[in-house]
């Protein structure tokens, strides 16, 4: 089965037109998708009351794709948030648990960054973190070309099976060092799918703030042919995986509802058990 959804809820304004509470913006973004990234998690392991608010504010059958805090991918210093790498990990863990137990955890996501390079140290630390998280289904992420150069591509994917997880399978701009090709594989039951666009200019874009980096980065609406081209791969995926977890991540300049959505139409997919929608009555 394939689910479509977005990276968080809070900023996808088409969805909102006749929203009158924003506090409600979850219940009723979970009347349009199955699934959401939940990016909040990345920069602050988030209380037991938000995480237990989320839970009951989605369907029965959500699923949270979270990602890792930024501490532990190398994003940002430990020290920054946690006396020690051991201690924010038992952090972040306890936050899952709450939407493990529920079954409304899709994934960890562990996103890599760019420099993140293949090499023994970060296979070693990749390995160090799946060790500790093994509890929970995970998907690695990378940013570095360097794990799917023509001699290493096999190998990464042959690893990330024997470790149990999900290949990330990314589209974005083919633009370096700083990103990946589109590895339409999987090396886990369930798969991982994350739309990024393919805004070359903005992905490599230099000297600006990481707020203007990332309004740029994401600046991209994929057009009909790209979307039907992408929905022939997700179908492909759909083939071998028992779930397909697909997120539009192309949000900058609002486009990625609009995507998702027409992502569904192409795929002929309508959901059930979601929450009701609101109607607007003058």
């Amino acid at each position: 089965m394939i689910y479509i959804g977005l990276t968080g809820w809070g900023d996808h304004d088409a969805l909102y037109a006749d929203l009158t509470h924003k506090k409600d913006k979850l219940y009723h973004y979970g009347a349009h998708f199955p699934i959401v990234e939940l990016d909040a998690s990345y920069y602050a392991v988030q209380p037991e009351r938000n995480i237990r608010k989320w839970i009951k504010e989605t369907p029965d059958n959500f699923k949270f794709i979270v990602k890792i805090h930024q501490a532990l991918t190398g994003h940002a210093s430990v020290e920054d948030f946690a006396d020690n790498r051991e201690q924010l990990i038992n952090q972040f863990k306890a936050m899952l648990q709450p939407l493990h137990g529920s079954n409304k955890l899709g994934c960890l996501l562990i996103q890599f960054p760019p420099w993140f390079d293949c090499t023994t140290a970060h296979i070693n630390y990749m390995m160090y973190l799946i060790n500790h998280f093994k509890a929970f289904p995970i998907s690695i992420e990378f940013r570095h070309d360097s794990w799917f150069t023509d001699d290493m591509k096999e190998h990464t994917l042959t690893f990330l099976y024997e470790q149990g997880v999900m290949h990330s399978v990314c589209d974005e701009p083919q633009a370096g060092h700083g990103c990946i090709p589109f590895v339409n594989r999987i090396t886990h039951q369930d798969a991982l799918v994350r739309f990024h666009g393919r805004n070359a200019f903005g992905w490599t874009k230099k000297d600006m703030t990481d707020q203007e980096w990332h309004d740029i980065r994401y600046l991209y609406d994929y057009n009909e042919h790209e979307l039907q081209s992408l929905a022939k791969e997700l179908q492909i995926l759909n083939k071998k995986a028992r779930n397909v977890y697909v997120v539009f991540n192309n949000n900058s300049g609002g486009h990625a509802a609009g995507n998702a959505k027409r992502m569904c139409e192409i795929l002929n997919i309508e959901y059930s058990g979601l929450n009701f929608k609101q109607l607007k009555l003058f």
